[in-house]
């Protein structure tokens, strides 16, 4: 079967309410399709206006009444809002695959007044609450998706046209009270949670969503060996100097025992000195290597700046203290000395295998956006690698 593509809104509402992580995990597991796009989106007047128009179709399975609930809610609800002008969040990811929209949208469910327990997206976090007069009281469909290809390739190209405009890393998305002063703070969910179709890139996110802090930006990111030797650069040289006495007592031990003679302390410290930087320098090429699927010395120069053979999901989280609160339930580097409930030792394996990266200061938060480049629109490019230029 040839290749689809299928989007998936999480609404502002599902944001706010920290439902990410358990979407997201339901769309990858539950599908089995590739994530390939993410973007944050604040859409303008402008866009609401023309997705709302495209809502109601002869083709969707839901019911007339149904699709024009959805038309107001996104009238309502996606636009800018009336009273502050403030431009509202949401996040829009695109999955490929064979038959990709049919199984998105069977994952996600239609929307009815009589869910059933939790068999689908929308009947765990969406709700219709219709009055004794038939009246609708509330409606929350938690996630916007095409009913068929036609429609899943139309809106796509519509968003990724406005992608530039309205998404990237939002701004003056979220309210804060006076004398507040928010920050900004990457995260990435590394590839050791994308070997195969797994819950896990979700339940971290679902971990970090204790913290309260709001999701202002979002990647799929395949690092390159250059943008990985810089990322981690600042780590290279503690590397080269702080596993001098490890690989030392390493080289004692399987020297004493493959040569018979003992290594006085002195000489065990000389090893350490001749050692540890190789060493060091064998662990980065190691860390480069498990984020981008190479090491530098396996690369000539137009290799370097290639995207990497491994995904990452890059999130900007922003709000009060979001350092220190990231680091709090992200856990320390090591998963062996983490504390229970936080998320390198429920999902971390080593020191270099330990689920996710997180800034340790605004000053690196700084440096490695930079890198990253989480803005930067590689959703536009994903639509139109398949559907051709907009």
């Amino acid at each position: 079967m040839s290749q689809e593509l299928a989007y998936v809104i999480i609404t502002p509402y599902s944001l706010h309410k920290s439902r990410t992580g358990g979407i997201l995990s339901r769309l990858i597991t539950r599908t089995g399709l590739e994530l390939v796009g993410a973007r944050m989106f604040a859409p303008s007047a402008e866009l609401v206006k023309k997705y709302s128009e495209a809502i109601v179709s002869a083709n969707d399975p839901q019911d007339r009444r149904i699709q024009e609930l959805i038309y107001q809610y996104i009238v309502q609800n996606l636009a800018p809002d009336p009273k502050t002008g403030r431009r509202r969040r949401l996040m829009m990811l695109l999955f490929k695959g064979d038959d990709a929209v049919r199984k998105t949208r069977s994952v996600i469910g239609n929307i009815s007044a009589e869910r059933r327990g939790g068999e689908t997206i929308r009947d765990t976090y969406g709700d219709l609450v219709i009055d004794e007069n038939d009246q609708v009281k509330y409606f929350e469909p938690a996630v916007l998706a095409a009913p068929n290809i036609e429609e899943a390739e139309t809106k796509a190209k519509l968003w990724a046209k406005f992608s530039d405009t309205d998404g990237g890393i939002v701004e003056n998305t979220i309210g804060y009270q006076p004398g507040e002063k928010p920050q900004r703070t990457l995260v990435l969910i590394k590839p050791d949670n994308f070997r195969f179709p797994t819950g896990r890139p979700g339940n971290v996110i679902d971990f970090f969503s204790r913290t309260g802090l709001y999701i202002v930006g979002i990647k799929v990111l395949r690092m390159s060996v250059a943008d990985a030797t810089d990322f981690y650069g600042p780590v290279k040289d503690v590397l080269r100097t702080r596993l001098k006495d490890v690989v030392a007592a390493k080289a004692k031990v399987a020297i004493e025992k493959d040569l018979g003679f003992k290594i006085p302390p002195a000489e065990e410290k000389q090893l350490g000195e001749i050692l540890g930087p190789i060493f060091g320098d064998n662990q980065f090429e190691n860390i480069v290597k498990f984020m981008s699927g190479r090491a530098p010395s396996e690369c000539d120069a137009n290799q370097l700046t290639q995207p990497g053979t491994e995904k990452c999901i890059a999130l900007v989280y922003e709000g009060v203290e979001a350092v220190r609160k990231i680091r709090d339930v992200l856990g320390p580097t090591d998963p062996s000395k983490a504390p229970p409930g936080s998320i390198r030792r429920e999902f971390g394996q080593t020191i270099m295998v330990n689920a996710a990266h997180a800034s340790d200061s605004e000053e690196s938060a700084t440096r490695e956006l930079a890198i990253v480049k989480v803005g930067e629109n590689n959703f536009r490019a994903v639509v139109e690698e398949l559907y051709g230029k907009l």
